[in-house]
């Protein structure tokens, strides 16, 4: 082992975490007092002290990776395969993780949070210190890690062992790498130059490899797979791009909507075509003016005998024109001005070409052009009496929409958490391989400390982000409520990603700022990330709430 290793490595961040844990129970405390009164969380406190809400929401997600970090070193090791690697990304990771705690956490390029914004002065810190603790802040990650860690991922393609466990996933893993190395990573730049959609020959083989019905039951064609094996497929797409990456994002998003609201006719009308690809869907939730806040959706559908008549506008919809089947979010109760009044509906489409994108009676739409996220495209949607049979009322009975949208959303924010460490990880290959490639005064710039610890950096906080995904994945998989985690995996990735990227573009300087290089079209990848699914004040919102709500 290395000599920048520390003894007894294990038992020192347990340590350290127990005496995190109790840093952590007296900023819950002291942030539930600010925002909560006589009945639960008071709305106006909240947003009065939303920084320390949000900031607590960001601690928490720290010590929760922290803690899934550890377990992860705990099973490579009862398994024999606890490397000098993984034992120093470990090391590395609560050395900066408990630095941050105690110094300030970067919830964005411009705002950190410290502990005395959550209301903890100096002696309540100190209070909950330990020696582990304190030396894993001085000695965890120093420049020597950081560099040992560098020289241990310079070459070949190990840059820890993600600890799956299970040797089916393993070969699911193996099979997509293979794929992406063949038929994406080698056109994916060429796509996002062109902002040509992802060609029909990749998405068809997407579907011939099971992605769209990965997690559907066997009953309805899918495979049967957990959301753990969603996280595996759906990083290695989105390292190739993030576009293939997001293929299966609204088939995911609709065969959770169906499995969980549908009536049995609309299972098994739907379903089995999702799984195999026959049907392309899209989701149509936002619209201009309204955000994240859903409650405020204006697109009303009237019913009018057999059919629901569709009105109004919806905006940032992917892969609109090319989809078979929306799952759109309407207002059905016009008197409602809430969450209350709306539905889901399950309208079908024809495909578009790029002719004639929108060729539907009562429906058009134009593109959105954007700076990455190409692949699928970007449009803005209109209806004017677009018809939808009242036959396709997902679920069969009015009012329901708003609550099977959020049965959805455990799933697709532990899917964009995957897609978000895929594209870290290809945002650190990236910055690795062209550190390697690129000689300035006579050596691979590589071989320079600041380089080398930049890239290091980025392998840990990757690996940190992919043990929280799969965290929040078991817990769905064994069938537990998982929305904070959820959440927190999507916040803590999405920031990753963002960060591995600018620091992978910096790597490359001038050349980074160039389009013919990949970095520059995976800087634009990451920084979406950090938006759709729930942006990360809204995540940091969601998260908070959950948290800070009195205990029963």
């Amino acid at each position: 082992m290395s000599a920048v290793l520390l003894p007894d490595l294990l038992e020192t961040c347990e340590a350290a975490l127990a005496a995190l844990r109790g840093l952590h129970g007296a900023a819950r405390e002291s942030v539930a007092a600010m925002v909560t009164g006589g009945n639960g969380i008071d709305a106006a406190r909240l947003e009065e002290n939303q920084q320390a809400a949000h900031g607590f929401a960001w601690m928490t997600t720290y010590v929760e990776a922290l803690d899934q970090m550890l377990g992860w070193a705990r099973r490579l090791g009862g398994a024999g395969r606890l490397g000098e690697l993984e034992s120093l990304l470990l090391q590395s990771a609560f050395g900066e993780y408990l630095a941050q705690i105690h110094g300030g956490i970067p919830m964005s390029q411009g705002e950190m949070i410290r502990p005395s914004d959550l209301g903890l002065g100096a002696a309540v810190s100190h209070r909950h210190q330990s020696d582990e603790g304190n030396r894993l802040r001085r000695e965890g990650n120093s420049a020597a890690v950081r560099l040992r860690i560098a020289a241990l991922i310079r070459d070949g393609n190990h840059f820890g062992d993600a600890g799956l466990g299970d040797e089916t996933l393993e070969i699911v893993r193996d099979q997509f790498r293979r794929f992406v190395e063949e038929k994406v990573a080698p056109h994916a730049h060429e796509w996002h130059l062109k902002d040509e959609l992802i060609p029909m020959d990749v998405v068809e083989g997407v579907a011939e490899m099971g992605v769209f019905g990965l997690t559907l039951p066997e009953e309805y064609g899918g495979l049967g797979l957990g959301k753990t094996a969603m996280c595996v497929v759906t990083e290695e797409l989105s390292r190739g791009y993030i576009g293939v990456g997001s293929l299966g994002t609204r088939s995911e998003i609709a065969g959770e909507l169906i499995r969980l609201g549908g009536t049995p006719d609309q299972k098994r009308a739907w379903l089995p075509k999702i799984a195999s690809g026959e049907i392309l869907p899209t989701a149509v939730f936002t619209e201009p003016n309204t955000g994240s806040d859903l409650g405020a959706l204006r697109t009303r559908a009237v019913r009018d005998g057999e059919v629901y008549r569709v009105t109004g506008g919806k905006t940032w919809i992917t892969h609109a024109s090319r989809s078979d089947l929306m799952t759109l979010l309407v207002r059905t109760d016009p008197a409602s001005q809430d969450w209350r009044g709306l539905s889901m509906l399950l309208a079908e489409k024809p495909r578009g070409t790029d002719r004639d994108p929108f060729p539907a009676e009562g429906m058009s739409g134009g593109e959105i052009k954007v700076l990455g996220y190409r692949g699928m495209k970007e449009y803005e949607l209109a209806f004017d009496g677009f018809e939808v049979p009242a036959a396709n009322l997902l679920g069969g009975a009015e009012g329901q929409g708003f609550k099977q949208l959020m049965a959805t959303f455990e799933s697709a924010r532990i899917q964009t958490a995957a897609r978000a460490v895929g594209v870290a990880q290809a945002a650190m290959e990236a910055g690795r391989r062209y550190a390697n490639e690129r000689v300035q005064f006579g050596k691979p710039i590589y071989a320079f400390p600041r380089v080398a610890c930049k890239i290091a950096w980025m392998a840990v906080e990757t690996m940190v982000a992919r043990q929280l995904a799969y965290h929040a994945a078991r817990r769905k998989d064994s069938e537990r409520r998982c929305d904070i985690e959820a959440g927190m995996a999507k916040l803590l990735a999405a920031r990753v990603a963002w960060a591995n990227a600018d620091n992978a573009l910096q790597v490359h300087g001038g050349n980074g700022y160039a389009e013919e290089y990949p970095i520059s079209r995976i800087l634009c990848d990451a920084r979406i990330l950090n938006i759709f699914e729930g942006a990360a004040e809204i995540q940091a919102q969601v998260v908070a709430r959950g948290l800070l709500a009195p205990r029963t």
